[in-house]
């Protein structure tokens, strides 16, 4: 199995697999999905297709700013899910931010999301819970 990062090219398929995985925690907790803010957080963020053997099978969203290196989006597809593509999408973040300068890796998750599990094991601290939504951090060394 060769696992790759690539620049993102397919919009629709990111927005897709964003709106599948997360459409449940959107309606538990009331919220609507917002066309204009994906549009510009496409042209905002670092979009990435995570790849198997050349079928993209996830996409991981980043963004940073003077302070920190941020998880926008991480979605793999459920066929390839409790894989490990997690962990990897992760590591390769730290990697990224590391090699930018930063020592600061953050993350904003629903609360009743099971990713919560990856993000503590991956090193990743609850800093405080709001609104259904933990915002996480882990320092880089």
């Amino acid at each position: 199995m060769k696992l790759t990062f690539q620049q993102a090219r397919n919009k629709d398929f990111v927005e897709q697999l964003t709106w599948r995985n997360m459409e449940p925690y959107y309606k538990e907790l009331g919220i609507s999905w917002d066309q204009a803010v994906f549009d510009k957080n496409w042209n905002d963020f670092e979009n990435y297709e995570i790849v198997i053997n050349d079928s993209v099978v996830g996409v991981l969203r980043l963004s940073h700013d003077k302070s920190a290196y941020y998880i926008r989006d991480l979605q793999v597809d459920p066929d390839w899910q409790h894989q490990g593509l997690g962990s990897q999408a992760l590591r390769y973040t730290a990697n990224l931010a590391q090699k930018s300068g930063f020592k600061l890796l953050r993350l904003r998750v629903f609360s009743e999301n099971p990713a919560v599990g990856l993000y503590k094991r991956m090193g990743f601290r609850i800093s405080k819970t709001e609104s259904g939504t933990h915002y996480m951090e882990r320092e880089l060394s």
